[in-house]
């Protein structure tokens, strides 16, 4: 995108995803562009890859993914690596101090010590993405998994759901299609009601008969091969199927609820829970599905617990939430030590 220069000075956002990762390159701003930042903005390199978590797809692929891509951003926006002064990286899997540190050190082999390197979860740059940058509100993630984050403007955090699959993230797509499988196992061999999700899904993978979802399913588990199956159960609740519908009330009442968690814990409503705050959402599930909306049945929700809340749908992709984080970051450290 750009040319090679020497003065130029950049900071990066990565988005690392339980699907995909995508990195963003940005020209530093200034610090007093913070709080009135250009629009559009800057952006003047941009690269895509495959996953980056390291529960989902191992180590050695995630800090390969990860330094791949920072290379492809660079080459993209036509600046060398030395004209990198912060990085920040939100990326799915990071739940501990040890998973920081563990990516500081792939990173901290390929640039030099006065690179500032900040790592979150991928929730705080979905965050970021609605907040233009600023960590203060509720982030809704629910795309292949689900997670809600939230932070106060003192610095304060808790989250809840995103423990993954196998722990009970009923609200994420994989959640969500994961009961479709179950429902259509249990119709087949009688357990359960019948449901048009049977023929549906079947169709959709070409297979003739349930007792072949089993080998299709255990080939290859991964979440975003099973969430991809998420249009299939949105079409068969909106042709009237009562167990596809009662799978998506489920994933709306799981979704709110983790919301409301994260609020209560974090008092974001204040002491009457009237007080206004973000709420930031974001992900494939929440999209705009025709008839039946999961994104507006979750948001009727929250708004009838908390009415002042403001729903935020963000205009920039998580990536760019990521690099504005690097700026509020960056500028957090200099204004703190030049008080020093």
């Amino acid at each position: 995108m750009g040319s090679e220069s020497d003065d130029c000075k950049v900071m990066l956002g990565v988005d690392g995803g339980t699907t995909s990762t995508v990195c963003v390159c940005m020209p530093l701003l200034p610090f007093s562009d913070i709080h009135n930042l250009p629009d559009p903005l800057p952006l003047l390199g941009r690269a895509v890859a495959g996953s980056s978590n390291f529960n989902s797809v191992g180590e050695d692929v995630a800090r390969e993914t990860l330094e791949k891509i920072i290379a492809e951003t660079l080459s993209d926006a036509g600046v060398k690596r030395s004209a990198v002064q912060a990085i920040c990286l939100g990326l799915s899997g990071v739940n501990h101090s040890k998973d920081q540190e563990k990516i500081l050190g792939w990173l901290r082999s390929t640039f030099p010590s006065h690179v500032k390197l900040y790592i979150q979860n991928d929730a705080v740059a979905a965050l970021a993405s609605g907040t233009m940058g600023k960590l203060h509100g509720c982030v809704l993630i629910a795309g292949t998994g689900s997670i809600s984050y939230g932070f106060t403007e003192d610095g304060r955090e808790a989250r809840a759901a995103g423990a993954g699959p196998v722990l009970g993230d009923w609200g994420s797509g994989y959640g969500i299609a994961a009961q479709a499988l179950i429902a259509v196992m249990r119709a087949h061999d009688g357990r359960g009601p019948q449901t048009m999700l049977s023929s549906c899904i079947l169709q959709s993978l070409g297979l003739s008969s349930p007792d072949e979802l089993i080998g299709w399913t255990y080939a290859d588990p991964s979440w975003a091969r099973i969430a991809a199956l998420v249009p299939v159960v949105v079409s068969c609740a909106e042709d009237g199927d009562q167990v596809a519908d009662g799978i998506l009330h489920n994933a709306v009442q799981e979704l709110a609820i983790s919301v409301k968690a994260v609020v209560q814990r974090l008092h974001l409503a204040g002491e009457d829970g009237k007080g206004s705050f973000p709420v930031v959402m974001v992900g494939g599930v929440l999209g705009a599905n025709k008839k039946w909306n999961i994104g507006n049945e979750v948001t009727n929700s929250i708004l009838k617990t908390y009415p002042a809340a403001c729903i935020i749908r963000p205009k920039v992709e998580p990536a760019v939430g990521a690099a504005l984080l690097a700026l509020n970051f960056l500028m957090k450290e200099t204004v703190a030590n030049d008080h020093s």
